[in-house]
């Protein structure tokens, strides 16, 4: 399932996935991945995200 979420939050940002890709330490293609959803992140990827974007985890990673 695609996480529009975390795209929006990004966008939100002015951020581009390299971008964020830089701040939480992985490739543009891991942010566009977990973005497609194609890859599950570890908790530790998604907590860094969370806090780079000023989310928490139910904003960005836990379905409804």
């Amino acid at each position: 399932m695609k996480n529009i979420r975390l795209k929006m939050a990004r966008i939100e940002h002015d951020l581009s996935q390299g971008e964020l890709a830089e701040k939480v330490g992985v490739t543009r293609q891991t942010i566009g991945l977990i973005e497609l959803g194609k890859y599950n992140p570890t908790l530790n990827l998604c907590i860094a995200i969370c806090k780079t974007l000023n989310k928490t985890l139910d904003d960005l990673f836990w379905e409804e």
